[in-house]
Parts: structure tokens; sequence; C-alpha cells
């Protein structure tokens, strides 16, 4: 399930900005991005990978400008690419696609 957003939206309610790699990193470091059906693997290296319903997602990352910018493939469709805003509350990691302008998903942080 993906909810749209609207700019600035996603911060009243408790989400911080994570504005530079060193803070992705020290939140994603060693833990599996989850949501019921999927769970991925973010590594420092820049890569993805991991299962969505049913499918294995691959793909890279790297950080720009202050956001998360990713190419990806789940299964044989190629997703494209895509820069992201990342927002943190708490176990909840939230990606706004469009440079925080469009839609967002929400996974949760697993040791």
């Amino acid at each position: 399930m993906v909810a749209i957003l609207q700019p600035g939206q996603a911060l009243a309610n408790g989400f911080q900005q994570l504005e530079a790699r060193s803070q992705f990193l020290s939140v994603i470091e060693g833990r599996k991005l989850t949501r019921m059906g999927i769970e991925l693997d973010v590594t420092p290296s820049g890569e993805i990978r991991g299962r969505a319903f049913g499918r294995p997602v691959v793909g890279a990352w790297n950080w720009q400008d202050g956001y998360f910018c990713r190419d990806l493939y789940w299964g044989q469709r190629n997703l494209g690419p895509n820069c992201q805003a990342v927002q943190l509350d708490g176990r909840t990691i939230r990606f706004i696609s469009d440079r925080g302008t469009g839609e967002f998903a929400d996974l949760r942080l697993r040791d």
C-alpha cells in the first residue's frame, strides 16, 4: 500500500529528515528493511538486494545532494532511477519519491 503525501506533510508526524549519507548509513547498516511481503538489504557499498512479493529485488544506490538515489529492478521489471527523501521515526524509515514530492513507502528496520 502506498499513500500519497503532500510535500512537508511527513515531518508533522514525528519523522526526521535524514540529510547526510552518514546519517542514513548509521540507520540502515546491519539491518533489514521490511514490510509485509518485502525484505531488503541496503548495503553501505551501494547495493540493494532482497525480495518483494515473491520476486527478487536488485539495484544500486548512492547519496546525492541530500537524497537517496536508486536504480532498481523488481523481478524483470525495471523501476528505473529515482532520488528520494528519507525520513526516520523510531524504527520506521520513510522513502518519498521524486525528491520528496511524490508517493511514500514506510518500511520497518529489523536487526
